[in-house]
């Protein structure tokens, strides 16, 4: 019991570390080198559903008879967890775009992920194709210091028309993260009405991280 306790304290002062307004991104990225060795442990036993929750929605959206063929990114990857859920549901042709050397190599070491991106998305350049992607989906990775708002572009460039992109995230930085109040979801309906993309789900979910709640955003990029 007290191990369980002293993980559940340094999920939540990492998860804090990491999301605390106003850090530039090589912050975030050292913070999360720094964490990467102890990650899964400190997030395991159900107390982060993320990777989860976005594994599921992706399985919901891909047909069984068409999971080995699809081609999916998975946006800030992290370790790799949500593609290894993925595998588990039959899915075989995954890349992963990670800033993080630590998570990289953790992730690397999985054998699941065929090409490596190790880059951010939304401050510029980068190097991932455009209209390459079946499904390209973002776990925990919108946040103050992570993915912001211009993020969205290059996850629909990278998606092919008819693909999906699907987004999980904290429920609270909808309306609390400065980087997206007001502008996350305003932004997501002027894509849709420019005709970029089309809602397919918008649904909360609960116990994302621990007790809180999440959303998922899933779009078909049109």
């Amino acid at each position: 019991m007290d191990s369980m306790i002293k993980l559940k304290k340094e999920a939540i002062k990492r998860a804090a570390q990491v999301f605390t307004p106003g850090q530039d991104s090589s912050v975030v990225i050292a913070s999360y080198d720094d964490w990467s060795q102890t990650y899964e442990q400190s997030l395991g036993d159900g107390r982060y559903r993320s990777h989860i929750i976005a594994a599921e929605e992706v399985t919901r959206m891909v047909p069984k008879e068409r999971r080995q063929l699809v081609r999916v990114l998975d946006v800030a990857a992290g370790t790799g967890w949500v593609g290894r859920e993925l595998h588990k549901n039959g899915f075989t042709n995954m890349d992963a775009l990670e800033p993080s050397t630590g998570m990289m190599n953790i992730l690397k070491d999985s054998g699941i992920y065929k090409i490596k991106y190790q880059e951010l998305i939304g401050v510029g350049e980068n190097t991932v194709p455009q209209d390459t992607y079946d499904v390209v989906v973002i776990s925990g990775g919108m946040g103050d210091g992570h993915v912001p708002v211009s993020g969205i572009d290059d996850m629909i460039r990278f998606a092919k028309p008819g693909g999906l992109v699907i987004i999980v995230m904290r429920l609270e930085f909808v309306s609390t993260a400065e980087v997206f109040k007001d502008k996350l979801e305003p932004y997501m309906d002027h894509l849709e009405q420019e005709g970029k993309w089309r809602k397919e789900a918008r649904k909360v979910v609960p116990n994302y991280f621990l007790d809180k709640d999440g959303v998922v955003f899933t779009y078909r990029v049109q």
